[in-house]
């Protein structure tokens, strides 16, 4: 089962790759790069010493800009969640910032840090901190007042409660947020790389259509976010696996 769940995947990329090898050899144009092509672009990145540097830029920003989020939101959401009168008093505030891009904010961001990498990890922190703060206020709402209660019980203090009882009862939600903010910041990042800053895989997309219409390296640095986004995501669902997270979502 294992060896198929591997095999269709890659199966299917293969399939997409022949169909797109197909489409750019009967094209009349020829615009559009075939796969061999962006193979060849993302080999000339990597010789010229730009490939590791775009790549580490890009998450340089992305690690940064996310943690900070991590590091406030998480503590901000659940001390929003287990005081209800907070979370009334904040919840609108919120509610009004959520549907806010967080590219809406890039001329914000410029005009405060200028173009760098602070500007683009303020978007980032900003992408990711309210669809964090959410996550960790419903979490705690959904832990049973009883297992708070039984821990009291048992002489915890409250330190002990926090840690033993309500952090091991949230982590599985938690964990479903973190995976999803940290698509959001990745997609935050390269977009902010087209306007905010001169490196990194989105200002490589930029650079590349700009410089003489090089579409094999901008559908390089496509495959390349691509290939990045889809390590991430594995990287976070890996932690889903952990003993002390299973019981949440069934697995044996």
């Amino acid at each position: 089962m294992k060896k198929l769940s591997l095999i269709l995947p890659l199966l299917f990329v293969a399939l997409l790759i022949g169909a797109w090898h197909v489409a750019v050899a009967r094209q009349a144009s020829g615009i559009i790069p075939g796969p061999w092509a962006v193979v060849l672009g993302i080999a000339e990145l990597a010789r010229k010493g730009l490939l590791l540097k775009y790549v580490v830029a890009s998450l340089f920003r992305v690690t940064w800009g996310y943690l900070s989020a991590v590091m406030l939101a998480i503590p901000f959401g659940l001390l929003l969640g287990s005081y209800r009168r907070w979370g009334m008093a904040f919840n609108p505030l919120i509610q009004i910032l959520r549907p806010i891009s967080p590219l809406a904010w890039i001329p914000i961001s410029i005009l405060w840090f200028g173009v760098g990498d602070v500007a683009a990890m303020f978007l980032i922190f900003l992408a990711s901190f309210l669809p964090l703060t959410v996550t960790a206020m419903n979490a705690v709402r959904n832990v049973e007042v009883v297992h708070l209660n039984a821990g009291r019980n048992f002489g915890l203090s409250g330190a002990q409660v926090v840690y033993k009882v309500l952090y091991p009862a949230v982590m599985p939600q938690l964990i479903v947020g973190l995976r999803i903010a940290l698509g959001i910041a990745w997609l935050v990042v390269v977009a902010a790389e087209m306007i905010a800053v001169n490196s990194g895989l989105g200002f490589l997309i930029v650079d590349a259509r700009n410089a003489g219409n090089r579409y094999d390296l901008v559908i390089a640095g496509m495959a390349l976010i691509g290939v990045i986004g889809l390590l991430l995501d594995t990287i976070m669902r890996k932690l889903e696996k952990l003993r002390s997270l299973r019981w949440g979502y069934g697995i044996e």
